[in-house]
């Protein structure tokens, strides 16, 4: 099998992997559908941090912990995949998903995702778009699913 990536800012990736977020945001379609690893990107800065603590907290989104504590940017896996997913469809519309997953379409385009499932952190460098990892993460990729 071929893998295909892509990278994700965090903490959006952690929110899919971890189950509560089935919507990646692009601004651009995709005619791909099937499984792909799950790439944090290494970026991340303070305010993207707050911004998500901010949305979780205004739409009432269980998370465990978070009214308790304050997030560093330091707390979340970066610069390499984190786990895997299926592109099931792409929406246009938040009124196409279903209800708990309507907070987190920002569009314009929506990657549904479904299959999902968290890995051990693996580095790897990330590009822009769906990308080839190098060998040595696919070859930890199958590693873990073994």
């Amino acid at each position: 099998m071929s893998w295909r990536a892509l990278s994700i800012r965090q903490p959006w990736a952690m929110s899919i992997v971890q189950g509560t977020k089935r919507i990646e945001n692009r601004g651009w379609s995709t005619r791909f559908r099937g499984p792909f690893l799950i790439h944090a990107a290494k970026g991340l800065t303070r305010d993207e941090l707050e911004g998500w603590a901010d949305m979780i907290r205004a739409e009432n989104i269980e998370w465990p912990g978070l009214r308790r504590r304050i997030w560093r940017t330091a707390d979340f896996d970066r610069g390499g995949i984190v786990g895997l997913a299926s592109v099931e469809a792409v929406v246009q519309s938040e009124s196409s998903l279903p209800v708990d997953q309507r907070p987190w379409f920002f569009g314009p385009y929506g990657f549904v995702l479904g299959d999902v499932r968290a890995l051990p952190f693996i580095p790897c460098k990330g590009s822009l778009g769906f990308f080839e990892p190098a060998a040595e993460a696919i070859a930890a990729v199958q590693a873990a699913l073994a």
